[in-house]
């Protein structure tokens, strides 16, 4: 196995993060505990793939949390989107795109379409009273495993209650998780209908299946 080569360190406001190359791939580590590489992203491509799937005619896509970019690649592939907006908190993670994740992104950040924010997307939510036809979380690990505790607040009933008034009447919210969770889901029924589960299988040694959450808003 490769060692881990660090490519840049920085201390935010929400802890450490750190980029790290191991053999070809790039690894995001925020606090000492791994959040995402460029292994596969199967899920955060399904994430956007299935919500628009799941909209009758979606013009525009609010992403929040940019990552190493695979959710943006995927609306981008979608030609009859006309906006897409990624929320991005942190700072150094967009400028990671300009260099050391060029090679995955630039094209859909170069995409006319496209206008990358960097700000909190529970702030934004709260903040931009924007209508959306699809809205797309992908922050932390999802409800139940978070490692900075702000995001929580995501997850929360205001949270999501400001995610559902960025939604377009019959807008589609699709929530990324790394394993399941039956509070959530709950949540999500008291606010939305239609809502579903989309399970997608990872593969590295370890048992729950990554968690796609969809529901339309009333």
């Amino acid at each position: 196995m490769d060692d881990p080569q660090e490519l840049d360190r920085v201390v935010t406001p929400r802890g450490e993060l750190v980029l790290r190359r191991v053999g070809e791939h790039l690894e995001v580590v925020s606090n000492g505990v791994f959040l995402m590489d460029t292994r596969a992203g199967s899920s955060e491509r399904a994430l956007v793939h299935e919500a628009l799937a799941a909209h009758p005619a979606p013009a525009s896509v609010l992403i929040g949390g940019l990552g190493v970019g695979f959710s943006l690649c995927a609306a981008v592939a979608h030609d009859r989107l006309e906006r897409i907006v990624v929320v991005e908190i942190e700072q150094r993670v967009v400028d990671w795109h300009a260099i050391h994740l060029a090679h995955v992104t630039a094209d859909a950040v170069a995409d006319a379409r496209v206008t990358v924010t960097v700000d909190d997307v529970h702030g934004h939510l709260d903040r931009h009273p924007v209508a959306y036809d699809v809205v797309c979380l992908d922050v932390d690990n999802g409800p139940d495993w978070t490692v900075t505790d702000d995001n929580t607040r995501l997850y929360a009933p205001g949270g999501i209650g400001h995610a559902v008034r960025a939604l377009t009447p019959g807008g589609v919210l699709a929530v990324w998780s790394a394993a399941r969770s039956t509070r959530f889901e709950a949540l999500l029924r008291e606010r939305l209908s239609d809502v579903r589960t989309i399970e997608v299988a990872v593969d590295v040694p370890r048992a729950e299946p990554d968690v796609i959450y969809l529901g339309r808003r009333h």
